[in-house]
């Protein structure tokens, strides 16, 4: 792991940080650029991968966001609103959640339901028997992948709450940027 360390320095000190817009590095925190850059890679082979993954647990093609969603609605088996749905997702065009909604329950993965005057959306047994088939095909393909590469766990876990701070960073800026 050190030698890997060494070798990222040296790379750098020669070339720079690694990003995909180098006006943008050259500001007050390059390391923010670097991390735009991870983001868009990671995000791409994510949801490629999310895809993939579904039509190989037997499932139908599905986009991206649906994938998604459906995963949460079956986290701890409760039925989610689509406010619910949103929030967690971090979604803000509730069209494309409903849309992808429709399109879930077309493949009778999900089923929509009612709690008071709001829409809910359940999951059904398909689709519960899909997720747990993604599951097992994700174990085998990309957590041992992942386990074997040697990453440290409380590291990930730490990595992954900077990411969802930086979020909120970007959702602060958005809002600002919007009224401006």
């Amino acid at each position: 792991m050190a030698a890997e360390h060494d070798d990222e320095q040296l790379i750098a000190a020669l070339v720079g940080p690694v990003v995909s817009s180098a006006h943008l590095a050259n500001s007050g925190l390059p390391a923010l650029s670097e991390i735009e850059f991870a983001l868009t890679m990671a995000n791409h082979s994510f949801q490629r991968w999310v895809v993939r993954c579904t039509v190989a647990a037997g499932g139908p093609a599905l986009s991206p966001l649906e994938v998604l969603i459906m995963h949460l609605v079956n986290h701890r088996q409760r039925a989610k609103t689509l406010a619910d749905v949103c929030l967690v997702l971090n979604i803000e065009d509730t069209h494309l959640a409903n849309y992808a909604i429709k399109k879930l329950v077309e493949h009778k993965l999900v089923a929509v339901g009612r709690k008071g005057k709001e829409k809910t959306v359940g999951i059904t047994e398909a689709g519960a028997a899909l997720c747990k088939r993604y599951g097992e095909v994700r174990e085998a393909l990309v957590v041992q992948s992942v386990r074997q590469l040697g990453h440290n766990p409380e590291e990930m876990s730490r990595v992954a709450a900077l990411l969802r701070s930086v979020s909120g960073a970007y959702d602060q800026a958005a809002r600002a940027a919007a009224s401006l």
